[in-house]
């Protein structure tokens, strides 16, 4: 398999160093030796490597990416300089969605899955996210968590349109609402579009709130007690859990590292913006299978 690595880089560091940042002078002081752009762009090969650590990637990039980055960081500058550019980063990801064809489909994915940030109890009382995360249970794995949890709406695809972090101990609806109408505003939802999601989301209120107030058509598995409506939806719900998939087996959210809020937002935001870029760039590219990460994983 040939990797494709080399050339998704390139491609990404040059749309943001033209479109994403905005232009203007520059900052008074000595200019950067690594760029913004580049930066992002190195955040976004941590996560596709699949580098266990910062110490790790920073170990490996000399080898592996040293004949496009002329200059590399040491851990803890490169540690805050990711945190820092968070923003740039969900501002990436937005625009190259707004670059891909399914970005006009009639069908979004709406779902949620756990984001675990520790496992011992001393972790859960003394960690900077205790303020923030909570206790959480994990049907899919059958299993209680602490931590937070991610809300992800999508296209079809798995193109990340619109997201969220949240105590996993507040209501499934109370922030998919929160989340739908942020979409909204945003522009990724428009009236007459599907979202697509699960039994969680079961309810007259939040059905209600999709029709009149974000215009789109709530669709989920009936549920045993009630009338045939949508069906069982087993196989379009499978692009979901294989969305769900891509993030937690191949770009591993699940072991993010994130010790405190903004650590967490930007090793979540890094995974989403590397899926976004293997999308864009399988787009670019004409690749058969558009969520396919294994030409930028080696």
């Amino acid at each position: 398999m040939k990797t494709n690595l080399d050339t998704l880089l390139t491609a990404l560091y040059v749309l943001i160093d033209d479109h994403v940042i905005p232009p203007g002078r520059r900052a008074p002081g000595r200019p950067k030796r690594l760029s913004d752009a580049e930066l992002v762009c190195l955040a976004v090969a941590q996560v596709l490597l699949g580098a266990r650590s910062e110490h790790h990637w920073l170990r490996i990039c000399y080898g592996r990416l040293g004949h496009l980055f002329p200059y590399l960081p040491k851990q803890p500058g490169y540690h805050k300089r990711v945190k820092a550019a968070a923003p740039l980063i969900c501002r990436t990801t937005m625009y190259l969605a707004g670059l891909c064809p399914t970005i006009g489909d009639q069908l979004r994915l709406l779902d949620a899955t756990p984001v675990p940030c520790g496992t011992s109890r001393p972790t859960a009382q003394r960690s900077a996210l205790a303020e923030i995360a909570g206790y959480g249970y994990c049907a899919s794995h059958s299993r209680w968590y602490w931590g937070l949890k991610l809300y992800l709406l999508t296209t079809a695809e798995g193109l990340p349109l619109a997201w969220c972090l949240a105590d996993p101990k507040i209501g499934e609806r109370e922030i998919a609402e929160e989340l739908l109408g942020h979409a909204r505003e945003l522009g990724a939802l428009a009236p007459g579009m599907v979202v697509l999601t699960d039994k969680g989301l079961a309810g007259r209120a939040i059905e209600r709130y999709c029709a009149e107030q974000v215009g789109v058509l709530l669709a989920r598995p009936d549920r045993t007690d009630e009338k045939r409506r949508f069906g069982s939806l087993a196989g379009v719900r499978q692009w979901i859990e294989s969305v769900n998939q891509t993030l937690k087996g191949q770009l591993n959210l699940e072991g993010h590292g994130g010790r405190t809020p903004a650590g967490v937002y930007a090793r979540v935001a890094q995974r989403l913006l590397a899926m976004t870029a293997a999308i864009w760039h399988n787009w670019r590219i004409n690749a058969d299978v558009k969520r396919s990460l294994t030409a930028y994983d080696h």
